[in-house]
């Protein structure tokens, strides 16, 4: 039987986006935590849509946006701007949200 060589994961990352602390790898595990937080809010607008069992057309229709747009939203291909999230949550019944930037306390956004 041949002997397998395994290369540990932490080397191929640093072998695609550069080591840790490079220019190269800080952009991105920015680009890689925007596209997370991207993602769960979009979970988080499916999630209140589904519960209320609209659909993304129906969705679309409340805050004025095609059903592409809240598709893109939910699956977190699309950013989301601040102004953008509010017009989605308060269509969905959310009427009020807060940003909570721990030590520094909680901030109203709507």
């Amino acid at each position: 039987m041949a002997k397998m060589n395994f290369t540990p994961a932490d080397k191929l990352i640093d072998d695609v986006w550069g080591k840790v602390g490079t220019p190269e790898r800080d952009a991105m595990e920015a680009q890689l935590k925007e596209e997370m937080q991207a993602y769960f809010v979009g979970e988080a607008i499916k999630k209140a849509r589904l519960k209320q069992n609209l659909t993304q057309e129906e969705l679309g229709e409340r805050v004025g946006v095609k059903r592409s747009q809240i598709c893109k939203l939910e699956s977190g291909k699309s950013s989301i701007t601040l102004s953008t999230m509010s017009r989605v949550f308060k269509a969905l019944g959310i009427a009020t949200a807060t940003l909570d930037l721990g030590i520094a306390g909680k901030v109203a956004l709507w």
